[in-house]
Order: structure tokens, then C-alpha cells, then sequence
């Protein structure tokens, strides 16, 4: 089992900045890769960033390339993600999430095994 705590989220302006945080524990070296999703009221749950945990490649939604960027400390079992730039579309509940052995994309919801309780974040003035 892997258990995932994500904090950072708030209100910002547009424009602003927030840095996401999720702290895993249990199971952690079991994990192919960490990734970050967004559900908006009424929408899917949408893929944002992900690094794989064993060389750092990075993936990113085109809706948030150039203005997010995760990263990761492994001695901490800890995954960022750094939003600049925010856009009141952006508003929606962040979720971290881990995928343990590699499942053929690392953009999809299905393929991860086990999330956390999410964080809001809302952009607005």
C-alpha cells in the first residue's frame, strides 16, 4: 500500500503562483512514476504532469506546458508540482497519484494505483 497526502492548494489571482506537494509513504519503491490530475465540477478527471521515478523523464498536458513544473526529492518520497502563470481554467481539484509498474502510458487515470484525497486550487479575482 502507498499513501499519499497532498497540500498547497489555495486561492490565487491570475496571474499568481502555487506549489502542490504530496508526501507518499508505505510501499514507495514500488513505483514506476507519480503523476498529477485535475477534476473540474462536472468534468473528467484530466491528466497534468507526470515524472517517472527512476530517471525523472517528465510529461506534461499541453494545457500546462511552460507554466507548470513537477519535480520530485526522492529522499523525501516527496513529488511537486510549480504552477506559474494561473488561469481561472485551472480552477479544479488536484489529485496526486502513483503508478507502480509501468502500464504503457503515463497519462491516464486508469493506470494508476493509488491517489490521494486531492487539493483544491482556484484561480480567481
Amino acid at each position: 500500500q502507498v499513501q499519499l497526502v497532498e497540500s498547497g492548494g489555495g486561492l490565487v489571482q491570475p496571474g499568481g503562483s502555487l506549489r502542490l506537494s504530496c508526501a507518499a509513504s508505505g510501499r514507495t519503491f514500488s513505483t514506476y512514476a507519480m503523476g498529477w490530475f485535475r477534476q473540474a465540477p462536472g468534468k473528467e478527471r484530466d491528466f497534468v504532469a507526470a515524472i517517472v521515478a527512476s530517471d525523472g523523464r517528465t510529461y506534461y498536458a499541453d494545457s500546462v506546458k511552460g507554466r507548470f513544473t513537477i519535480s520530485r526529492q526522492n529522499a523525501k518520497n516527496t513529488v511537486y508540482l510549480e504552477m506559474n502563470s494561473l488561469k481561472p481554467e485551472d480552477t479544479a481539484v488536484y489529485y496526486c497519484a502513483v503508478q507502480t509498474y509501468y502500464s504503457g502510458s503515463v497519462n491516464f487515470a486508469a493506470h494508476y494505483d493509488y491517489w490521494g484525497q486531492g487539493t483544491q486550487v482556484t484561480v480567481s479575482s
